[in-house]
């Protein structure tokens, strides 16, 4: 099982990404050890996560995701739901 997950980071930007375990990715984010993106920004919360089948679906639901717009994600989060 593989996971899409959505942070808040320091400064109000999302943050997408997959895991199979997504504390241990969490944690990687908040020391820096978990991408330029959230070395750089620092992360502040996990949003939203998603529960996927396999590493190939959470890539292409990754990606889906990647390509909203903000107020897309946000109601992703919010109702779970674009």
């Amino acid at each position: 099982m593989y996971l899409v997950y959505l942070l808040q980071c320091n400064d109000g930007s999302i943050y997408t990404g997959i895991t199979n375990d997504l504390e241990r990715r969490f944690n990687q984010h908040r020391t820096g050890a978990g991408g330029h993106y959230t070395k750089s920004k620092g992360v502040v919360r996990i949003l939203y996560s998603e529960k996927l089948p396999d590493r190939n679906t959470a890539l292409r639901r990754e990606a889906q995701i990647k390509g909203w717009t903000r107020k897309k994600k946000l109601n992703l989060i919010q109702f779970g739901k674009p």
